[in-house]
């Protein structure tokens, strides 16, 4: 039979390959012999499954990390089971398919530990004695141990194979035979049989040569990565965004805040003040700004010890100073129309400092029970998820991305301690005490390191959320917060006022004249909020929250109401797979009670409403454009004011 001829009918099927193969098996009686020509022919064969890295070490070395990757499908082809050979042949395959990710469909080969090697041919519930290649796979799965099945003691040999699965084949039966070679445990064999052996490898040298070759490129980007990586325990992962934002309004626009805070809005809104006449809120006019373009980037290094536990450290700095906030009353800074990547990261709004965003340690206490502790834990990481409002792909101002209401901390020190209990309930439960990186230390907060506050004084929050998710496409969320809220000058709000979500509170009129004296102490507040998201279709789901807070004012013991309320729709993969269009309707402040104890944010009676939409358009896996628009009715609470409206243009990377 010619090579070309041969070639096609190893070609056909496994059974094919296994005839063949068999003859290479009697190769090992020539060692019994004397036959010294078959072991230098055999040892010409290339050593591939010796040398190559395990595929699951190569693939943890190369694989870059990603936040939040796109993972594609596989192809029928690729979840077929494939018929296994040695553990040599796997070994090589694998490598192959890693490699050359055209031929991975080609060379399928399934995971060893999933099959158990056979010992006998009668194992094969599909292999009969009337088969024609019966003895020859008898041969290579009894004698030499080169050939298994799949887990359902079938090997389906009719199926065809590539050259490369057949080149991995050979190889790993070559192997066997030099192993039988060396133990000197050989039968006798016919030179012709020997001749066959030769001409198989000379056949597929190229094959050979190219496995070979590949693993060699491999071993040496492997060793490139073990001596420039950074470290064997941490991963890095990157967001970056660049924010083009613009805002404008018809006319003028009122705003409650001190004397001299037109010109300084992103650092002179910090309190609020009160007429000595009138004991009113202090009012200001401001024209529109002019369009910005800023950055935001966020680096986290996770650390794992013993593969299920993490150390995070998230590392951030940014320069926006998004032109909405030109309009915002005093303690509504970064808050309603104002995209939520664009923002400064530190304590001095504009400047890029480098911070420390998140600081934090989990880890498994049991399969069902995880545990984070830190000194700086992200509360919104385990609280009032949705999956139409998450700022990376979802809805993205500051009023959208979560209830306005929750909550006093974002980032604090303390536990979360979170608990699937099974498929339908999730339980999580926190105690943050407040240590807020863009928050300055040296007026007084970041409470829980401040020995005057402590962890338990100052402002700290206690959290509840138990989700009921009756089938993967409905949850619903319904949360508890409990809060300790200090107050600074006299004054409770800003930051760290929620349930208050924006302004500043005071004892009322007669405090807070022209300076920073309002005559609090603290607040002590409940929260209860609730949300929702359903898929309807693969793509259409409706979203919607509502919150509500109770605000105690000490020493006065006077008590402040508001809710929120938001809609929205969604559309999963509208114009592109990956793709997020929402649209959102939202109230971020109804004040019920307590309106005097506004010194900045009640407005003139009116209540504040925003309609949004955004579109999350993915370009690769690490590249998107998010364009939004937001319409702001009675800003600040001002029935008064001209309608503000938003642009922002996002560009988004991760790596």
């Amino acid at each position: 039979m010619s090579i070309s001829k041969r070639w096609k009918f190893l070609l056909a099927t496994p059974a094919n390959l296994c005839t063949a193969l068999v003859i290479a098996g009697a190769v090992t009686g020539l060692t019994a012999t004397g036959v010294r020509a078959s072991q230098s022919s055999i040892n010409t064969l290339p050593a591939v499954s010796d040398t190559h890295p395990k595929p699951a070490s190569l693939s943890a070395a190369a694989q870059p990390a990603a936040v939040q990757p796109v993972t594609a499908q596989p192809t029928a082809a690729q979840q077929a089971p494939q018929p296994t050979l040695h553990a040599n042949a796997i070994e090589a395959i694998a490598n192959v398919a890693e490699m050359e990710p055209a031929e991975a469909d080609e060379a399928q080969a399934d995971d060893p530990s999933a099959i158990d090697q056979v010992t006998s041919v009668s194992q094969l519930t599909d292999v009969q004695p009337t088969d024609w290649a019966f003895q020859a796979l008898q041969s290579l799965v009894e004698r030499y141990g080169c050939i298994v099945g799949y887990p359902d003691k079938t090997f389906r040999g009719n199926r065809a194979l590539t050259r490369y699965e057949f080149s991995a084949g050979l190889n790993a039966c070559m192997d066997r035979i030099n192993e039988l070679i060396a133990a000197g445990t050989a039968d006798l064999v016919k030179k012709e049989d020997l001749l066959a052996v030769q001409k198989l490898q000379e056949e597929f040298a190229a094959e050979l040569a190219t496995v070979r070759g590949r693993v060699d490129a491999v071993e040496a980007r492997t060793a490139t990565l073990e001596k420039q990586q950074f470290s064997t325990t941490t991963k890095l992962n990157g967001l970056v965004w660049f924010n083009l934002s613009a805002a404008n309004a018809s006319r003028d626009v009122t705003f409650e805040g001190p004397p001299g805070s037109v010109e300084n809005p992103a650092n002179g809104r910090f309190f609020a003040t009160r007429d000595p006449a009138t004991g009113l809120p202090t009012r200001q006019v401001t024209g529109s700004p002019e369009p910005t373009f800023s950055f935001l980037t966020w680096l986290t290094f996770n650390t794992s010890f013993s593969g299920k536990d993490s150390l995070v450290t998230q590392l951030a700095a940014g320069n926006g100073i998004s032109p909405i906030n030109q309009y915002a009353s005093a303690g509504f800074f970064n808050a309603f129309g104002s995209p939520f990547t664009d923002q400064s990261a530190g304590t001095v709004n504009g400047r890029n400092d480098v911070v420390i965003h998140d600081l934090f340690y989990s880890f498994p206490l049991n399969d069902a029970i995880k545990i984070t502790v830190g000194p700086r834990v992200n509360w919104y990481r385990h609280f009032d998820f949705n999956r139409f409002t998450f700022f990376l792909t979802g809805a993205g101002s500051f009023d959208s991305i979560g209830s306005t209401q929750t909550n006093a901390i974002d980032r604090g020190s303390g536990a979360v301690i979170e608990w699937n209990i099974n498929k339908q309930f999730r339980l999580a439960v926190a105690y943050l005490g407040e240590n807020t990186e863009f928050l300055p230390g040296q007026f007084g907060f970041n409470t829980s390191s401040n020995p005057n506050f402590g962890l338990f004084g100052g402002t700290n929050t206690a959290t509840a959320e138990l989700t009921f998710s009756p089938t993967s496409s409905l949850n619903f969320r319904f949360m508890y917060n409990y809060s300790r809220i200090q107050a600074y000058g006299g004054q409770v709000g800003g930051a760290i006022g929620e349930p208050i979500p924006y302004g500043y509170l005071d004892a009322g009129p007669g405090f807070s004249n022209g300076i920073i004296d309002g005559g609090l102490n603290h607040a002590y507040a409940n929260t209860l909020a609730f949300n929702f998201d359903w898929l309807i279709t693969p793509g259409f789901g409706i979203f919607g929250r509502y919150s509500f807070g109770n605000t105690n004012l000490e020493p006065i013991n006077k008590a402040v109401d508001v809710q929120s309320f938001q809609v929205g729709v969604g559309f999963p993969d509208l114009f592109k797979k990956g793709a997020l269009g929402v649209v959102t309707f939202l109230v971020p402040m109804d004040i019920i009670r307590g309106e005097e104890y506004f010194a900045a944010g009640a407005g003139d009676g009116g209540t504040m409403y925003e309609l949004e939409a955004s579109y999350f358009f993915p370009l690769s896996d690490n590249l998107a454009l998010v364009p939004s628009f937001y319409a702001i009715f009675n800003a600040n609470n001002f029935d008064s004011n001209p309608t503000i409206f938003v642009g922002n243009l996002r560009a988004q990377f991760s790596f």
